[in-house]
């Protein structure tokens, strides 16, 4: 899949990456929600985290599911993209390497699905519109 914005005949189109999140809470059982989207820019040197969490879908999946956790997990993930203090260590990387490191293959609650591409004109408004697209 694909996605593409922007088509007007003389704007610069850029490729960009995306991965959307998901909340996995019982891997056993191979149920998930979509809880965000990653996007990637490598010519803009930019990454993003746009994160929802619908707690009662969450549940309907596993009651026990632990939202919180969840929701502390999706912070961090922003916090990695934002770069900055909010990233930890994961400060004096690159963007792609940040991008790279969160859709790497986990075992983990709240995971990364693989990774897509497309060209767009605006890589903030394609963040925007894969998130309501696929989160929303």
């Amino acid at each position: 899949m694909s996605a593409t914005s922007g088509c007007e005949e003389n704007v610069e189109r850029r490729v960009f990456e995306y991965a959307v999140l998901r909340a996995v809470p019982r891997a056993e059982r191979e149920e998930q929600i979509n809880v965000g989207v990653l996007v990637y820019c490598h010519t803009a040197s930019w990454v993003r985290a746009l994160t929802h969490l619908d707690a009662d879908r969450l549940r309907a999946l596993d009651p026990q599911a632990d939202a919180d956790g969840v929701r502390r997990a999706l912070r961090a993930i922003e916090g990695i993209c934002a770069g900055g203090a909010a990233a930890g260590q994961a400060a004096k990387e690159s963007a792609g390497q940040r991008f790279r490191w969160l859709t790497a293959p986990r075992s983990t609650v709240v995971r990364a699905g693989p990774v897509h591409s497309g060209l767009t004109s605006d890589h903030e408004a394609e963040a925007e519109r894969l998130f309501a697209l696929l989160v929303r």
